[in-house]
């Protein structure tokens, strides 16, 4: 089940996602990690909510 990381009501802390690291946006890398911190405001983002995830790692929540 793949969740839609765009909409912050679908994404919450303890929950086990993929992120798009700010360095990795132009290759698409994600890396692997449990969301801590959601960091974007809004109730939607075209490009995936923005998380720290619980090493200290912030990306946006990856959206296929």
């Amino acid at each position: 089940m793949t969740i839609d990381g765009r909409y912050r009501k679908n994404v919450h802390p303890g929950l086990e996602a993929e992120i798009i690291l700010k360095k990795d946006q132009r290759t698409g890398r994600t890396t692997a990690g449990v969301v801590k911190d959601l960091l974007t405001k809004s109730d939607f983002h075209p490009h995936g909510i923005k998380v720290r995830l619980e090493d200290g790692q912030v990306g946006r929540i990856h959206t296929k």
